[in-house]
């Protein structure tokens, strides 16, 4: 059997990428690329006519709480764990040179 990806296909898909490599690099990539090729070609051997389509592998629910409304308003107490409040918003230093 031929190697999956062959040396000059990795430096042409890096080319293609913009992505200048070393010798070393190509070398490294092109043993790594053919193993992932590799078991690319296994996965795709495998007989799953029995088995059913899924998008996952384990049954999901949902974990989140209902969306309710609240109408409690929170906003005094949440400014009185502020470090400072004025005009009854947090007051924060001046950022990007603005002058107070």
């Amino acid at each position: 059997m031929s190697e999956p990806i062959s040396r000059d296909e990795v430096a042409k898909v890096a080319e293609l990428a913009m992505l200048e490599l070393t010798d070393d690099e190509l070398d490294t990539f092109t043993t790594q690329l053919a193993a992932v090729l590799t078991h690319a070609t296994d996965v795709e051997a495998l007989d799953v006519a029995d088995v059913a389509p899924t998008n996952h592998p384990y049954p999901l629910v949902n974990v989140f709480r209902p969306d309710v409304a609240d109408t409690t308003d929170r906003r005094d107490a949440l400014l009185e764990a502020g470090p400072e409040v004025e005009d009854h918003m947090f007051r924060v230093p001046p950022v990007l040179g603005e002058q107070p």
